[in-house]
């Protein structure tokens, strides 16, 4: 019987599992990949919107000589992180359930790379699962082709081909300035009348310089409505319909959280059934002694829990257990 278990390796859960140890509760985390899995799916070159000082858990400095780090150290950070900290992780291990039980602990169905089952209990369960397994499908004739993808690690195997990006974020930004470095025909397809505000402002400009040199072709107010082997059809403004020679597309559209783990553990949602049922101040679901942290906590918009928000989770909750421990 551990005093908390957590679900999920990735910044929060690691933030959780610190902030628990310090307060002297057990914990044991459990996850299904390795440790900060989302991380590893991001693009191998990605560069982070936020500073080091902002990623940073459990008083561990994270140096860089960038401003803004970059993915591949962001893995040596956090694996530095955990191995400081000396956190009990149970990698390869998926959480399949997570059961109230009647003297008001959990029961968590756990499931190894063997095929091993096993039941691990604990009072108290943080459920700090992220978003990359759970794309946002479009839902087109084609979507499920071998050429779409919806993620994207790097440029080099496009080097030379017709490459259509679906998505106006970030992600879909980067992705068409790394292919159009591989020398690809690059078309970006948004249904918005700009791209994203929130891009990047050092990208940004060089974004639009390439859309004005016509070397990346940016479709807006368009949709793609079927992918073929050899081409995408895509609707536009205007309500005609356009093919283009492609051979792969990436469908950057965004991920959403599986609320799996929560249903399981008797979790209300929203109206939407997107959104759990937390207390702020605690992050305290409405079954008592669990807890939910990092991304999992967002609603449709997996963007409204970002690391550095995320991370401050774990202390809200293990103060939380102490007090009720302290109460009693």
């Amino acid at each position: 019987m551990k005093d908390v278990i957590i679900i999920g390796a990735g910044p929060c859960g690691l933030s959780a599992g610190i902030e628990c140890q310090r307060r002297g509760l057990s914990s044991l985390i459990i996850e299904k990949n390795f440790i900060v899995h989302s991380i590893y799916l991001y693009p191998t070159n990605m560069q982070f919107f936020s500073t080091t000082a902002l990623l940073e858990i459990g008083d561990v400095p994270f140096t860089s000589p960038n401003d803004k780090p970059f993915r591949h150290e962001a893995l040596v950070y956090y694996r530095r992180a955990a191995e400081q900290h000396g956190l009990d992780i149970a990698a390869y291990e998926e959480a399949l359930s997570v059961k109230p039980l009647e003297d008001g602990t959990f029961a968590v169905h756990t499931r190894n790379k063997r095929g091993e089952t096993y039941t691990r209990t604990a009072a108290n369960v943080i459920i700090s699962t992220g978003y990359f397994d759970q794309p946002n499908l479009i839902g087109i004739p084609g979507e499920e082709l071998p050429k779409v993808t919806h993620y994207f690690g790097e440029a080099h195997p496009y080097t030379g081909m017709k490459v259509t990006v679906i998505g106006g974020s970030n992600s879909a930004v980067d992705a068409a300035l790394e292919l159009l470095r591989v020398g690809a025909e690059v078309d970006m397809i948004y249904r918005g009348a700009s791209i994203s505000e929130n891009i990047k402002p050092w990208v940004r400009p060089v974004f639009e310089s390439m859309v004005a040199k016509d070397k990346i072709v940016l479709h807006l107010e368009s949709r793609v409505t079927e992918i073929t082997p050899g081409s995408v059809h895509i609707t536009g403004r205007n309500g005609k319909v356009k093919e283009l020679d492609n051979d792969f597309v990436l469908a950057l559209t965004g991920f959403r959280p599986s609320r799996t783990l929560l249903s399981s553990a008797g979790v209300s949602m929203d109206e939407t059934q997107e959104k759990p049922a937390f207390n702020p101040s605690t992050m305290e679901s409405n079954v008592p002694g669990l807890y939910i942290a990092g991304v999992i906590a967002s609603g449709r918009n997996a963007n409204e829990v970002f690391i550095e928000t995320g991370r401050g989770h774990g202390k809200l909750i293990a103060d939380h257990i102490i007090s009720k421990r302290l109460a009693d």
